[in-house]
C-alpha cells in the first residue's frame, strides 16, 4: 500500500512539471536560440535588439533572402544608444526613451554583414545574414 501512495505521488509530481513547464506554449510557436532571428507565421524574421548602455545582442544570424524587421527596444535609455543609424540601409533615428522602433530590413544576399551604430560610434550590433 505504501508503494502505491508513493507511486501516486511521483505521478502527480511528473504531470504537474509537465503542465508547469508547458503552461503558455503553443504547438507551434516560434522558438529563439540566443543571437538568431525569429521567423513569424507570415515568414518574416524579427531580430530583436535591446538598447541601453550599448546593444545586445552584438551580433545576431538571420536567415538571407527573407524580409527582416530589427526591432530596437529602449527601457529608460538615455544614452548614446538612443541615437541609432545603420549606414546600409541609410536609416538614422532618435529612439523614444522606453518603446519598440521596428526598422524594416529588405531581403540581404547571402554573407552579408548589416551594422548598426549608435550616435557617437562607441556600441555597435550586427547582423549576419546566411
Amino acid at each position: 500500500m505504501k508503494n502505491v501512495y508513493i507511486l501516486i505521488v511521483i505521478g502527480v509530481v511528473l504531470v504537474g512539471s509537465v503542465v508547469f513547464f508547458a503552461r503558455g506554449k503553443s504547438v507551434g510557436s516560434p522558438v529563439r536560440v540566443a543571437g538568431t532571428a525569429l521567423i513569424d507565421t507570415l515568414g518574416k524574421q524579427m531580430v530583436d535588439i535591446r538598447a541601453k548602455g550599448g546593444y545586445s545582442p552584438r551580433e545576431t544570424t538571420a536567415k538571407a533572402n527573407m524580409p527582416t524587421v530589427i526591432r530596437v527596444t529602449t527601457d529608460g535609455t538615455f544614452d548614446c544608444s538612443s541615437g541609432i543609424t545603420v549606414p546600409a540601409l541609410g536609416y538614422r533615428a532618435n529612439l523614444p526613451p522606453s518603446g519598440v522602433t521596428e526598422i524594416p530590413v529588405p531581403p540581404q544576399a547571402p554573407g552579408t554583414e548589416l551594422r548598426g551604430l549608435c550616435a557617437m560610434g562607441m556600441y555597435h550590433f550586427t547582423v549576419n545574414f546566411n
